[in-house]
C-alpha cells in the first residue's frame, strides 16, 4: 500500500510538471544537468561527487538568485512544516523568540504534521495547488520527489552570498554562511545537500542520527568478551557468545535495508547512482556478503526486525527467555535499549554503545539518518530569504543545537556544539544506564568523519524498500543459496525499474 500512495504522489507531482513546466510560484530554470557525470554509491564529501555546470558557477546557475541588497526588512509571514512533539516544539519556540530579537518583521509559523511520510505526502498535494509551505523537515528522496516540479530552492546563492543583513539590535552577519560556519557542519551531514547528482545544495542538516552497535557491557565484562571492530570479529564473537548461552541469538540488526547499503559503502560497492542508469547494486560483492549473512542466519548468529517481528531491542533487554547480547539499531533510540530498572533505581545490566562493524576499522563508514530542511521556492524572495534566515539561525546556533539534541536524543549537527557548556556537561553524565542517550550521542559525535549519505532521487526510496526485502529473502528462504540470491537481486532490480 504504502509503495502504492508514493507512486501515486509522484505520478500527480510529474504530471503537474508535464502541464506546467514548473509551480507557478517558482522563479528561475529547473534544477537539472544533463551534462553531470553519474554519481556511482553513496556522497561523503559535499563538492566532490557532483560536477558543477561548465562555465558558470553553481550559484550563478541556481534557481534562486538573491536580489540586490538582500533581506529588505519588511514584515514577512513563513511556515514550517516538522514532525516534533511538544516538548521539541517548545524548545523550537524559545528559539524562534531568539531569532524575532534579531530579525521582528518574519513571522515564522510552524506546523505539526504526523511523521516525516505525512510531511511528504501533504507537501506533494500541495504543490498541486501552490500552497506549500516556505521550509519543510525532510529526507533526502522527499527532496527528489518534489523536484519533479522544480519545487526546492537552490541554496547555493544563499549560502556564498556577501549581502550584509542588518540585526534590530544594531548588529549585523552577511547573508551566506561563511567559512568558519560551512566546515563546523559535520561534512557527512553538510554533504547530503549535494546528493541529488546536479551538483547543487538543496538543504541544510538539521538533527541527526544514524546506527550503533548497543551491547551488554555486564555480560562481556563478565565473560571476557571484546566489543567487535570488524564483521569478521563480530562472527567469531558471535559463536563464542553461543557457546556461553546456546539458547539465544547473538545479534540483531533493525535495518535491514540500512545492512546492505552499509556494506555496501563499506566494501566500495556500488548501490545506486543520481543520474545515469540507477539501480546498481545487483553486483558479485553485494551477492556475497548477502550469502555470507545467510549463512551467519542459518547459524543461529543473527536476526533482523523483519525476521523477528519487531525491533530486536525486544530481545536485547529481554530478562527472560529468548534474548541477544548485542543490538544495531538507531542512536536515537538509546533508552529503547536499556533494560526497564529495578525497584531501587539500578538495571539489571549495564549497556556499552560502540561504532558498528567495519569492513576496513581503519576506515570506518556509518549511515547518517535523521531529518534535514529544505526551502521553497516562491514569487515572493523575501519569503525565500525569511526562510534562509530561520534555517541558518537553528542550524547553525550552537545553543539551539545542543539543547534541541538534548531533548530528543539526535545528534547535534555541528562540530562546536562539544564547546557548549550544557551540552559539555551532559556529555560528561555519559553511561549505560539513566545517561545512555548522552552515552549514544558521544560515541555518534566521536565517529564524525566516517557518515555518509546515498545519492537522492526519485526511486531512492523504492531502492531502500527493494534491497530491504532482498535482505530477508536471501537469509531465510529455502532451497539453492546461489540461485535464491540471484533471483532476489534481479527480482528487486525489476522491481525498482518497474516502480518509475
Amino acid at each position: 500500500m504504502k509503495k502504492r500512495i508514493f507512486k501515486a504522489v509522484a505520478a500527480t507531482v510529474l504530471a503537474m510538471t508535464m502541464l506546467f513546466g514548473a509551480c507557478g510560484n517558482n522563479s528561475g530554470s529547473g534544477n537539472a544537468d544533463p551534462t553531470a557525470a553519474p554519481t556511482q554509491g553513496t556522497v561523503a564529501d559535499p563538492g566532490k561527487q557532483d560536477p558543477a555546470p561548465a562555465a558558470k558557477s553553481l550559484a550563478e546557475t541556481a534557481n534562486f538568485q538573491v536580489p540586490a541588497g538582500g533581506y529588505d526588512g519588511k514584515d514577512v509571514t513563513i511556515t514550517f512544516y516538522h514532525t516534533m512533539g511538544s516538548s521539541l516544539s517548545a524548545v523550537l519556540d524559545l528559539y524562534i523568540a531568539e531569532f524575532n530579537k534579531l530579525y521582528p518583521n518574519i513571522h515564522v509559523v510552524w506546523e505539526q504534521v504526523g511523521s516525516y511520510n505525512d510531511v511528504r505526502d501533504q507537501i506533494s498535494t500541495e504543490l498541486t495547488v501552490g500552497n506549500e509551505p516556505n521550509i519543510a523537515y525532510c529526507y533526502p528522496d522527499h527532496v527528489a520527489l518534489y523536484n519533479l516540479a522544480g519545487a526546492v530552492a537552490q541554496l547555493d546563492a544563499l549560502i556564498d552570498s556577501k549581502e550584509t543583513v542588518a540585526h534590530a539590535d544594531g548588529t549585523s552577519e552577511i547573508l551566506g554562511l561563511t567559512d568558519e560556519q560551512k566546515n563546523d557542519f559535520i561534512s557527512g551531514y553538510y554533504a547530503e545537500g549535494r546528493s541529488f547528482g546536479d551538483g547543487y545544495m538543496y538543504t541544510l542538516p538539521f538533527s541527526k542520527s544514524t546506527e550503533v552497535l548497543y551491547y551488554n557491557k555486564t555480560f562481556f565484562d563478565k565473560n571476557g568478551l571484546e566489543v567487535p571492530k570488524t564483521w569478521d570479529d563480530l562472527k567469531t564473537l558471535c559463536q563464542k557468545i553461543l557457546t556461553i548461552d546456546p539458547n539465544c541469538i547473538p545479534l540483531g540488526y533493525d535495518s535491514e535495508a540500512n545492512w546492505f547499503i552499509t556494506m555496501c559503502e563499506q566494501y566500495g560497492s556500488p548501490y545506486t547512482s543520481a543520474s545515469g542508469s540507477h539501480y546498481l547494486f545487483n553486483n558479485d560483492q553485494n551477492k556475497a556478503f548477502m550469502k555470507t549473512f545467510r549463512d551467519w542466519y542459518q547459524n543461529g548468529l543473527i536476526t533482523t526486525q523483519t525476521i523477528y517481528g519487531a525491533y530486536t531491542s525486544g530481545l536485547f533487554v529481554a530478562d527472560s527467555g529468548m534474548k541477544s547480547y548485542m543490538s544495531i539499531g538507531s542512536s536515537a533510540g538509546a533508552t529503547h535499549q536499556r533494560p526497564t530498572a529495578n525497584a531501587d533505581g539500578s538495571y539489571p545490566f549495564e549497556v556499552g554503545i560502540a561504532t558498528i562493524p567495519q569492513v576496513n576499522a581503519s576506515s570506518p563508514k556509518v549511515i547518517s539518518q535523521g531529518p534535514s530542511v529544505c526551502i521553497f521556492n516562491k514569487d515572493n524572495k523575501q519569503e525565500v530569504i525569511a526562510s534562509w534566515l530561520f534555517v541558518k539561525y537553528l542550524t547553525t546556533c550552537v545553543d539551539f543545537q545542543a539543547e534541541f539534541s538534548m531533548t530528543s536524543g539526535y545528534v547535534p549537527v555541528l562540530k562546536s556544539v562539544g564547546s557548549n557548556e550544557a551540552y559539555a556537561a551532559f556529555l560528561a553524565k555519559a553511561d549505560g544506564g539513566a545517561y545512555i542517550s548522552a552515552l549514544s550521542a558521544k560515541v555518534c559525535l566521536e565517529q564524525e568523519s566516517a557518515y555518509y549519505v546515498s545519492p537522492a532521487f526519485n526511486g531512492s526510496s523504492t531502492a531502500r524498500d527493494q534491497v530491504g526485502s532482498l535482505f530477508v529473502t536471501c537469509l531465510t528462504k529455502d532451497g539453492d543459496a546461489d540461485k535464491i540470491i540471484n533471483d532476489a537481486f534481479k527480482k528487486a532490480v525489476d522491481e525498482c525499474e518497474y516502480s518509475e
